[in-house]
């Protein structure tokens, strides 16, 4: 039984991994298709499969849904109304050109709490152009710091998608999640940032190519607001969190209920998008026709994420009810694999095989919440288990990850030179990651 429950799980994921690399079937229906070869495999009748099926779904996409359409909202009314480049503008003018690379990981780390990688980085471009053409150094040396930061922030920080949907497969709360990913991605993005940054811009120059024209000054936001309502949700997230694990909350029940109310992530990103739409929107010339375009838009790639978080919702739950899941623990145990190295691992392999970071967060999620199961592990313990699936599912970025190839026709470099700054960057990302998150893991 234990071979076989073995094999439902091997060629489950080569299954997946066919279908997506050699046939090129989207990974939602491949994450499907891979849970059901795990059923059948293991033994499960057709009735079982399909309910399995649903409760896997069903039981994911209930909070990922919201939260992360929730978020989608809110971060493409930001990038509409130019609330990014505000950011960049006041880092720079506080710091100076001389410090603009430390200004352009803050930047980056702040600017993809609310707003997509790719979305983030496009918005951005332009800023680091001109900040080439002032000093005259490679371009390389304000790219690195800028894309450490949005990778970092992306991979580990709610309310971006990937670390939520890994949360919520994982069961560990949001709050928690972000004060763990703030933790790893601050000394993360100042060595795989603003270190390696400064040190592959001395072996690579790149030049910024011509002038971009910028006609979006007239829409863009105060810092202040700016800031504020960004941060608004996380803080609200945060004290409930703090207040509701501390004794505060078991002494004062109306308060309680109160602030569990306002900070979960549901109704701090509802708080944030009624202050977006109002102060990125209509106090910006935005008419509600457009906020209601904008909004509709946003929801797009938003729908991919969301399905494929429910697939691998599916694959999490077929590993549990056919008991591979505890077989896999046990197996871990006895080889002496720590849980946070197979966590890494696991996504790290997907990653590099067929490229997404969404789909091996996943993938790696659905492998490593049944092996929690039974297990005390607590709050922080688990937190530091999500972000070691997203250091390891931010791993050697490369020809198969569309952000490979994103990054090398914005910057205007070769291939060659691509792996040797981008793909470095997100390798030394992912190891600084997963041994920042292995101190704290082994200290708590």
């Amino acid at each position: 039984m234990e071979n076989q429950l073995l094999l439902s799980v091997l060629l489950g994921i080569a299954v997946l991994l066919v279908l997506i690399l050699k046939f090129r079937i989207h990974a939602f229906i491949a994450l499907l298709i891979g849970s059901i070869v795990v059923g059948l495999v293991a033994g499960l009748d057709a009735q079982q499969i399909i309910g399995t099926v649903q409760n896997g779904m069903g039981g994911t996409l209930g909070f990922v849904a919201t939260v992360v359409g929730l978020g989608a909202i809110f971060g493409g009314i930001l990038e509409a109304s130019g609330g990014a480049k505000t950011i960049a503008d006041f880092m720079i003018s506080k710091f100076g050109l001389n410090r603009a690379p430390l200004a352009m990981v803050i930047s980056g780390f702040l600017i993809a709490i609310p707003v997509f990688f790719d979305v983030a980085f496009i918005i951005l471009v332009p800023m680091i152009y001109a900040l080439q053409r002032k000093t005259g150094k490679s371009l390389l040396l304000y790219a690195i710091p800028l894309l450490a930061g949005l990778a970092i922030t992306h991979a580990f920080i709610p309310p971006t998608p990937g670390p939520i949907a890994v949360a919520d497969i994982i069961g560990v709360d949001l709050g928690w999640v972000i004060l763990m990913g703030f933790l790893a991605g601050i000394p993360t993005a100042l060595i795989a940032g603003l270190v390696f940054g400064k040190y592959i811009s001395k072996k690579i120059f790149v030049a910024a190519p011509d002038e971009i024209k910028d006609d979006s000054e007239h829409l863009l936001p105060h810092i202040t607001e700016t800031l504020a309502i960004i941060g608004l949700p996380i803080v609200l997230i945060l004290t409930n969190t703090i207040f509701s694990a501390s004794s505060l909350g078991k002494a004062n029940p109306q308060i309680q209920n109160f602030i569990a109310l306002i900070g979960h992530p549901f109704s701090a990103l509802i708080i944030a998008n009624m202050l977006a739409w109002y102060f990125f929107g209509i106090r910006k010339g935005f008419s509600k026709a457009q906020l209601m375009k904008i909004s509709t838009k946003s929801l797009t790639p938003a729908g991919t994420i969301i399905l494929l978080t429910g697939a691998g919702g599916v694959f999490k739950q077929v590993l549990t009810d056919t008991g591979a899941g505890e077989l896999l623990a046990t197996s871990l145990s006895n080889a002496g694999i720590p849980i946070l190295g197979f966590a890494f691992i696991s996504a790290a392999i997907v990653r590099i095989v067929q490229g997404s970071s969404t789909v091996a967060m996943i993938t790696a999620a659905g492998l490593v919440a049944p092996l929690l199961s039974g297990s005390e592990f607590n709050s922080i313990e688990l937190a530091c288990i999500v972000i070691a699936i997203a250091s390891g599912a931010s791993i050697f970025s490369q020809v198969n990850d569309s952000g490979f190839w994103l990054v090398g026709q914005y910057l205007g470099i070769s291939e060659k030179q691509t792996f040797r700054s981008w793909t470095v960057m997100t390798t030394i990302l992912a190891f600084v990651g997963l041994i920042t998150v292995s101190v704290v893991y082994w200290i708590v």
